[in-house]
């Protein structure tokens, strides 16, 4: 499993031959403007909830490459209405892709589109496929309901925002990779903008003090698991 972050909390995700994309928000970064948006492969597109910063790019992308979106009812509605394919899910649900099992899981946060319409209830993913199992937690609050995780699923990474003022900050962060029993984890959701501007330095020491990796992808770069 290969995962490329393309900034804010945009992913690129490929399992064997699939590609995922995660709510593309790349055209609308500057910090992103190296990434040839006309480039992108997907076969899939996630989306945690409605907001502009993880949605921008959806109608386009999958205009192009004729992507199925994955996102809670209410978004793969909005985006049917434009004339896109879609798969619909609700909180706790799970389906079987070609790709693995996708669950969709609560997030505390917002939901709405740029319009000001309803976005539906934000939420989360937990991927198992190709024998590694993410958990992709989206625009969220700590919340004790990342405890149920592990119960089910044993992670091998953990994708937490980190920018803390619209969502969990470092702290907070850590506390849900202990609540998810995952010590590596992959922060998004940071220095896009002046709210959520973070010390690198200092997020990876407090992460590496609890005895925990704290991934900092540059925009562009990938890890593998």
């Amino acid at each position: 499993m290969k995962i490329t972050f393309y900034g804010h909390a945009s992913l690129g995700i490929q399992v064997n031959d699939v590609h995922i994309l995660v709510d593309p928000f790349i055209s609308g970064n500057p910090k992103a403007s190296h990434i040839n948006l006309e480039a992108l492969k997907a076969d899939y597109i996630l989306i945690t909830h409605a907001h502009q910063d993880h949605i921008l790019d959806v109608e386009a992308i999958a205009k192009r490459t004729g992507a199925v979106l994955v996102s809670n009812y209410e978004i793969i509605l909005h985006f049917e209405k434009l004339g896109l394919e879609g798969h619909p899910m609700n909180h706790g649900g799970s389906w079987s892709f070609d790709f693995g099992t996708v669950k969709y899981v609560n997030a505390i946060h917002t939901s709405s589109f740029p319009d000001g319409s309803y976005g539906g209830q934000p939420g989360g993913f937990v991927i198992e496929g190709e024998h590694k199992n993410i958990y992709i937690a989206g625009d969220t609050a700590l919340t004790f309901d990342m405890k149920l995780i592990p119960l089910q699923t044993k992670l091998d990474l953990a994708i937490l925002p980190i920018g803390n003022n619209f969502t969990m900050g470092v702290d907070d962060a850590i506390l849900a990779s202990d609540f998810v029993e995952c010590d590596k984890v992959l922060g998004i959701h940071y220095d896009t903008f002046g709210y959520i501007e973070i010390d690198h330095t200092e997020a990876k020491q407090k992460f590496f003090e609890k005895g925990k990796d704290l991934m900092l992808l540059e925009i562009g770069d990938f890890i593998e698991l």
